[in-house]
């Protein structure tokens, strides 16, 4: 963990450093507030958006250790840590359960003891790597030493997709997911403009100005990752409407800009 402070740049926003702060937390920099206030001006259902968006994942590791037996996740993009993260919604259900959360911001690194804290049972690992790189992600100690090829996976990538670019967002997607047996899942959460146009372009633009480029896709392309595996009901649908919850109710489709699957590989 030593020296990811000194990676750390204050002088320009960060996507998990503006998430943080539009989310409550307390670790960002007041170029990060600037920016999430200047992007909530332009859509100011963002905080929802973001919210839901965590709350699919919540659900997804649920769904996938209740009802499917996953026992060994893959979370791509973890993002800084936010109570509860993935290892303690899925080893609530099954304490044995061993996550391995993969990021590139130093900032997360700074805070990834945070996601060592696993049940007795089970295990938890911290990859400072970049999806960009799924090699690196693959080959590292800690994926070799947790995961289990032999055995079901829960491939996590959420609120990462829309920062990679065409062309190389389906070809990482896939490079993740070759690996992994037969009976693995992917549980992918993909940005788009398609409900709100307007206001979530603004975002986009804002993100921009701030030296992150995004990629929004429409329907069509957002369920085109999912080719050749098995879509689990209901499909590919906005995040908050994927096996909703009590919580998810009076939820505006209008504040939502994600789009949420969770596919088995045959």
């Amino acid at each position: 963990m030593r020296g990811a402070g000194d990676r750390i740049d204050t002088s320009t926003a960060h996507p998990a450093r503006v998430y943080d702060y539009i989310l409550g937390g307390e670790d960002h920099y007041l170029v990060d507030v600037e920016a999430g206030d200047a992007m909530c001006r332009h859509w100011p259902a963002l905080p929802v958006h973001m919210v839901e968006n965590r709350r699919f994942m919540h659900r997804a590791g649920r769904y996938l250790a209740r009802e499917q037996g996953v026992r060994q996740f893959l979370d791509i993009g973890a993002g800084l840590p936010t109570a509860p993260n993935l290892h303690e919604v899925v080893q609530a259900v099954a304490p044995e359960s061993s996550v391995v959360y993969v990021d590139n911001d130093p900032v997360v690194l700074a805070h990834a003891r945070a996601f060592l804290q696993s049940a007795p049972e089970g295990a938890t690992a911290y990859v400072d790597a970049d999806m960009h790189d799924p090699d690196a992600i693959l080959e590292s100690p800690q994926f070799r030493s947790l995961i289990e090829l032999d055995e079901p996976v829960g491939l996590m990538i959420i609120g990462v997709l829309h920062f990679i670019l065409p062309p190389d967002d389906v070809r990482l997607v896939r490079r993740l997911l070759e690996p992994l047996p037969s009976g693995s899942f992917l549980a992918l959460t993909i940005g788009t403009a398609d409900f709100a146009p307007e206001e979530v372009g603004r975002v986009a633009e804002e993100y921009a100005r701030q030296g992150m480029r995004m990629a929004l896709r429409d329907l069509p392309t957002a369920t085109a990752f999912f080719d050749g595996l098995e879509l689990l009901d209901p499909g590919v649908t906005q995040v908050h409407k994927w096996r909703p919850g009590p919580e998810q109710s009076g939820v505006d489709d209008r504040a939502i800009a994600m789009y949420g699957a969770v596919a088995r590989k045959p």
